[in-house]
């Protein structure tokens, strides 16, 4: 996991590089053979690194994630340097359901259902910011606001610099086992 999560700032510091101004994290293709990082590690480290390469207000941070779902997991990787998050599984998932008839209000189309579900997500990200006294996105993105528990200073240190952790846990080499 710790060699993936340093390739994979390496290939964020070289699409920089060659001029690229928007990065996408994406978890899409996984597989047996092809685990993913998680995506708010991911987020959180290639973010920290670009801020320490100096090259971060160079581009923007898109997520694409099967993980995201709830107005929490949005809130968390915008936290830590999202721009913007592509909640793939959750939209396949709506229409999965909208298509086998699980769930069929009248009138509720594919693009209704997408409408809805991100209206929900901004009110609740609305909702979150408001109780922190945070009335932009801008001001929230990669804020940090949260407490880490159970991880490692080595994870903390590469993925959620300056965030604030009392108890310590699983480091890089116990989540590589696991």
């Amino acid at each position: 996991l710790r060699a993936a999560v340093q390739e994979l700032c390496r290939q964020a510091s070289r699409a920089l590089e060659q001029g690229h101004n928007i990065l996408i994290l994406s978890d899409r293709g996984v597989s047996p053979e092809f685990a993913p990082i998680p995506s708010l590690l991911a987020t959180g480290a290639v973010h920290h690194h670009l801020i320490r390469e100096e090259s971060r207000t160079r581009c923007g941070l898109i997520v694409e994630t099967g993980e995201a779902f709830e107005v929490a997991h949005f809130a968390m990787l915008i936290g830590y340097g999202a721009g913007a998050v592509n909640p793939y599984l959750a939209f396949e998932t709506a229409a999965a359901m909208l298509e086998e008839a699980v769930y069929t209000p009248p009138g509720l189309s594919e693009e209704k259902a997408a409408a809805n579900y991100l209206k929900a997500i901004d009110h609740g990200l609305l909702k979150i910011f408001a109780k922190m006294g945070i009335s932009t996105l801008q001001s929230y993105r990669g804020a940090q606001i949260y407490e880490a528990v159970g991880l490692a200073p080595e994870v903390i240190h590469c993925a959620f610099e300056g965030t604030h952790s009392r108890v310590a846990g699983v480091g890089f080499d116990v989540i590589a086992r696991e």
